[in-house]
């Protein structure tokens, strides 16, 4: 394959990967399907705010750290089927974004660019020096905004249906910019609106046509945003990066300057949300990125095929060297004078 991307990213069907590991999991009772017997949910005040966090996998400085960011909206629980596939191997932190699950919900910096310096934070806090970023959606957009702010606390980057890659995104997020979003999203998260739209998306979801793990994680989303602090977190979030003609945030005009971070992009084949085509955009300028395309799934490839997503992860930094940052060869790249170059994608 030449040079300059790729023109069909390689899919994955059910049968092309296999479980790696034991899997020692409970079950939950918090909603969850299950949780590793040693996950737990840990909180540190950072600037005066409560972020919390989950931790899990080996203690930390004896295996390489998977720091995994979710999406807008969502916590950290969109991670708990993957997570007991991934803790004999790794050390893994998950945090709450800043306005999410069970971190605080002040009047705050929602930007891509504020929660970037978030998870810097808690990583000196926690004695985290570098790590595997993932990062989900808007999630993928932090991941990137962290990998050009902080390159030398960065081994890896791994990118999941990540928001910045083009400006297409699902129509309802664009209407959701609008002003007045706040009192529609209120009426809709009624009873009496939201459980027959939920109904009818299930029904939708058994056809084929909607992947049922992104039915049950918006079913989620949305029933949090009954609280009106997060409510409020939601769009003060949603309008840094997504305005009425898509989405305003771009992490493309910079990813040149990862061209010595090993880096995975995954997609859902069918996402509703952020198109597939996004991930053969992105590996038209990052170079050297794997790319991988996960048939059946939606949004959320990581909920659809857990098994399949954690064998991906796990191989693609068990078989890379993390990054080492040069500073010398990123002033050189940011200068212009030294043109990045784009290397065959891995299949």
């Amino acid at each position: 394959m030449g040079k300059g991307g790729l023109s069909e990213p390689p899919t994955l069907g059910d049968g092309d990967i296999t479980r790696s590991g034991p899997r020692r999991v409970i079950e939950a009772k918090h909603g969850w399907s299950t949780m590793s017997i040693m996950l737990r949910r840990e909180t540190r005040v950072v600037h005066g705010h409560t972020r919390a966090y989950l931790v899990a996998g080996q203690a930390l400085g004896t295996a390489p750290v998977l720091w995994l960011i979710h999406g807008i909206g969502d916590s950290s629980h969109t991670w708990h089927d993957v997570i007991p596939l991934l803790e004999d191997r790794f050390t893994i932190i998950a945090p709450d974004l800043l306005g999410h699950g069970h971190s605080d919900k002040p009047r705050a910096d929602y930007s891509v660019a504020g929660f970037a310096n978030g998870m810097r934070d808690l990583m000196v806090l926690l004695g985290v020096e570098r790590a595997t970023i993932v990062g989900h959606s808007l999630g993928g957009g932090v991941a990137c905004q962290f990998a050009y702010q902080y390159p030398e606390r960065v081994e890896r980057l791994v990118l999941v249906a990540a928001g910045g890659m083009g400006a297409e995104v699902n129509p309802v997020l664009r209407l959701l910019a609008l002003p007045g979003a706040a009192a529609a999203i209120g009426v809709s998260c009624n009873a009496l609106v939201r459980r027959p739209v939920l109904a009818v998306s299930k029904v939708l979801a058994s056809t084929g046509l909607l992947d049922p793990s992104d039915v049950d994680e918006v079913g989620t989303v949305w029933n949090g945003l009954r609280d009106r602090s997060t409510r409020s977190a939601f769009l003060r979030t949603l309008r840094t990066s997504v305005d009425v003609r898509g989405q305003a945030m771009t992490s493309r005009d910079r990813l040149y300057l990862t061209e010595n971070i090993p880096t995975l992009v995954v997609w859902g084949k069918r996402d509703p949300v952020l198109p597939v085509r996004h991930a053969t955009a992105a590996a038209e300028v990052l170079p050297g990125a794997v790319v991988r395309v996960v048939n059946r799934a939606g949004h959320m490839p990581h909920r659809s095929n857990p098994p399949a997503f954690a064998t991906v992860l796990s191989n693609f930094v068990l078989s890379t060297t993390p990054s080492v940052h040069d500073q010398e060869r990123w002033a050189l790249l940011m200068a212009g004078e030294t043109a990045p170059v784009l290397s065959s994608i891995a299949v």
